[in-house]
């Protein structure tokens, strides 16, 4: 019985994604290894010692294939019979950093392990919410054209996503908004989603627009329209009410919610960030943070030291790129967190645009691969989890890499299975794994 459920097991698994896995693993510790490796050292010896990076991070993948297998011999019923236990679990993981929780730059959401490792719940919490957001939406019960049903699994997304502020890390909480790409899928109305776009759009203008200017073009907007739809306001006047608020909510958010978000809710160093990225100088003497803190905060200016050389790096790597272990930038460490949150930086100057499209071609393969697995599935569960996984790749590459070249803030987002971190690395490792472990048994009905 064995050998033939290991065969069956064997036919049903999608080893492209596997391989591609393999393939996006082995390039982070190549990249790890490129910025780290000083000339004349043993690399076998510094690969086997364990004490840098990119043999930590070699660590780190043997660990998570050896979980992979696991993985793929366990009972795919598991997941459905466990998902709201571990979610739970990671709720209350995420809670005790805030007692036993570790403080790095700032944040507190690690837990010491020992060793030199940390772990951090947020990212495993990643895993435990797409598993419980499939378990509910997959319930015969759930109506998710019903209200209630939409307010419990935006609940259930967003209860991580708070905790994770709070623990001051604003990018790890933005990542569980991309949940609601799969909650789209499976029939969340459009409207959500537009008025997430448009806040994010109102945001923008509020950053870029002065703020006189854009009350008059959002009245201005407001006034075309009642003048293009004055014969369907003659006939029912709730239109002109909900024109009217719709105007009001707008410049309420423009002059009162954005600032008020910028200066109470978001650190001083967040705010400069997200300013900068537009262009924008940032005023640290309105912030809460600052002024909570014994500095001079009228004297600290933005700093985009690390989107400016990790352009440059990137830029200096040309058509084809400098040549293995020839970066001048990211061998001279002039890019800060290069092997974490800008490792793309020494892909792209090494390998040049030729090496950079690629390597992006290999998560552009991944990513339709697993929408490929997700329609496939007979399952609700299935196809919801495997819409999360996609979406939370999704969301890391794109910000991660329009982050290293200045398209976006600098939120500390990492690049998947490539970027130096054992949470991080496990997180995607367990998520794709398990993925594929479903795919494995889609002729199931999991509930």
């Amino acid at each position: 019985m064995s050998t033939i459920r290991n065969n069956n097991l064997s036919r049903g698994v999608d080893w492209l994604v596997i391989w591609l896995y393999a393939i996006l693993v082995s390039i982070g510790i190549l990249s790890i290894f490129m910025v780290e490796y000083k000339p004349g050292t043993d690399w076998i010896q510094s690969f086997l010692g364990g004490k840098t990076n990119y043999s930590k991070q070699l660590i780190f993948a043997i660990f998570c294939l050896m979980l992979a297998t696991f993985i793929l011999l366990a009972d795919s019923k598991l997941f459905t019979t466990f998902a709201n236990l571990l979610y739970a679990f990671g709720i209350m993981l995420m809670l005790a950093t805030f007692v036993i929780g570790k403080d790095i730059k700032g944040s507190k959401s690690w837990i010491p392990l020992g060793g030199g490792f940390n772990l951090q719940p947020a990212e495993l919490c990643k895993i435990f919410t797409a598993l419980a957001l499939a378990k509910f939406l997959s319930r015969q019960e759930t109506d998710f054209s019903k209200p209630r049903s939409q307010i419990i699994a935006t609940a259930i997304v967003l209860l991580p996503a708070l905790i994770s502020r709070l623990q001051h890390e604003t990018g790890l909480a933005l990542v569980y908004l991309c949940f609601f790409i799969a909650m789209y899928r499976e029939g969340l109305p459009s409207i959500f989603l537009i008025v997430g776009l448009s806040f994010g759009v109102l945001v923008v203008a509020t950053l870029v627009v002065d703020k006189n200017t854009l009350a008059i073009v959002l009245t201005v907007i407001a006034a075309l329209f009642v003048y293009f739809l004055r014969r369907l306001i003659k006939r029912d006047k709730k239109i002109l009410v909900i024109i009217a608020s719709l105007w009001f909510v707008c410049v309420g958010i423009q002059r009162f919610a954005v600032p008020y978000i910028f200066n109470n809710v978001f650190e001083c160093y967040q705010s400069q960030r997200i300013y900068m990225a537009f262009g924008k100088d940032y005023d640290c003497s309105q912030n809460k943070s600052a002024k909570n803190e014994k500095t001079n905060v009228k004297a600290y200016k933005p700093d985009d030291y690390n989107v400016r050389q990790s352009k440059i790096a990137i830029g200096s790597g040309g058509l084809l790129g400098k040549g293995f272990l020839k970066g001048t930038q990211t061998r001279g460490k002039y890019v800060p967190e290069q092997h974490t949150d800008f490792i793309f930086t020494s892909f792209g100057e090494a390998f040049g645009l030729a090496g950079s499209v690629s390597f992006l071609g290999v998560y552009l393969l991944l990513l339709f691969r697993i929408i490929r697995i997700a329609e496939r599935q007979r399952s609700t569960f299935s196809r919801v989890y495997a819409y999360s996984v996609a979406s939370i790749i999704f969301f890391h590459i794109t910000v991660n890499i329009c982050m290293t070249i200045g398209l976006f803030p600098s939120i500390g987002i990492a690049l998947p299975l490539v970027s130096y971190g054992g949470s991080s690395l496990l997180t995607f490792s367990v998520l794709i794994f398990i993925l594929v472990r479903l795919d494995a048994d889609r002729q199931m009905v999991l509930r």
